[in-house]
């Protein structure tokens, strides 16, 4: 590695290369590649922030050339450098104005705008995505979920090109739903949950027995687990919980019949404890919920665990228990 390089003036040299001069074309070209050269050269040297601005440099280049491809793929660059600037300061705990994660979130912006403008929505989802896991990363569940909504609905206009793939528009809504619980918007995670239920059997049936099948079956299976859940813990009025949510909890009361459907995605034995939760959520009976809380604990992600932690600590408030 070269000690001592003047980094600055390497960056000015090609900047000046690059100027307009009389009867003379710059070489835009080579200013890239000098730019790449030079952001790579600092990202060796543990400088990322530095590197993003090469980065950037080198997508107003491929601007110029009217390279969209080349630009957007420059801005991510960018973005990502500041984006790793931004997690080593907080790694080493040093105050900032967060310019680091401004920039990247401006980079991300203008690369996505550029695969949008350019027909390329599949790319710009990938990068919400992308962008959205960074901030959800760095606690700020808000921000994430605006990005990972955008990313559902570019991949849902991918219909429009007929490459639309109902599995990522699920998993991008998926994450939306959890960032709503991590900000404790529940009645919204209900909301979500139940339109990825309507997308999982609309588009995941079997073209010959109209049946979900594979993966669909387990997004079914979260979709239904979660809004049990949510349904126990937001305790709406009879004459306020909307008929679709009805329609739900009726599965679960101890006279109805079996659910073809519900048995399709769902183990008998998490269906059962699932009826047992509700006749114990709606009875307020705590002891049984304990009981049932442990053995369906096994049998449920964190994030539903977590949900039936808090439906057991909303009921057990008002009777002065303690968990």
């Amino acid at each position: 590695m070269e000690k001592d390089v003047d980094v600055l003036g390497k960056y000015r040299n090609v900047t000046n290369k690059l100027k307009k001069r009389f009867l003379k074309r710059p070489n835009i070209a080579e200013g890239i590649e000098q730019y790449g050269a030079l952001a790579k050269s600092l990202r060796q040297q543990e400088c990322p922030q530095y590197a993003g601005f090469c980065c950037l440099a080198q997508a107003r280049c491929e601007h110029t050339l009217v390279n969209a491809a080349g630009e957007a793929q420059a801005l991510t660059e960018a973005a990502r450098a500041f984006l790793e600037a931004e997690m080593n300061n907080r790694d080493i705990k040093c105050p900032s104005f967060e310019e680091h994660l401004t920039a990247a979130i401006n980079c991300y912006s203008h690369a996505i705008r550029v695969y949008i403008e350019n027909n390329n929505p599949s790319l710009a989802a990938a990068l919400c995505i992308e962008l959205g896991n960074a901030l959800q990363k760095l606690e700020r569940p808000g921000e994430a979920m605006a990005h990972f909504q955008r990313a559902a609905e570019l991949q849902s206009q991918m219909k429009t090109y007929g490459i639309f793939s109902p599995l990522e528009c699920l998993q991008s809504l998926g994450l939306v739903a959890t960032c709503k619980i991590e900000m404790r918007d529940y009645d919204g995670a209900l909301g979500v949950f139940t339109e990825m239920a309507y997308l999982a059997q609309e588009r995941g049936g079997s073209s010959t027995t109209g049946k979900p099948i594979g993966a669909y079956c387990d997004i079914l299976a979260r979709c239904e687990v979660c809004r049990v859940l949510l349904l126990m813990l937001l305790q709406p009025t009879p004459q306020r919980i909307r008929p679709e949510h009805a329609q739900t909890l009726e599965k679960y009361a101890w006279e109805t019949t079996d659910d073809t459907i519900t048995a399709q995605f769902l183990s008998e034995d998490l269906f059962l404890m699932l009826q047992s939760l509700v006749m114990a959520c709606q009875s307020r009976d705590f002891s049984s919920l304990r009981l049932l809380q442990k053995d369906l604990w096994p049998l449920l992600s964190a994030e539903q665990n977590q949900l039936l932690h808090l439906v057991i600590k909303e009921l057990s408030h008002p009777s002065g228990e303690v968990i």
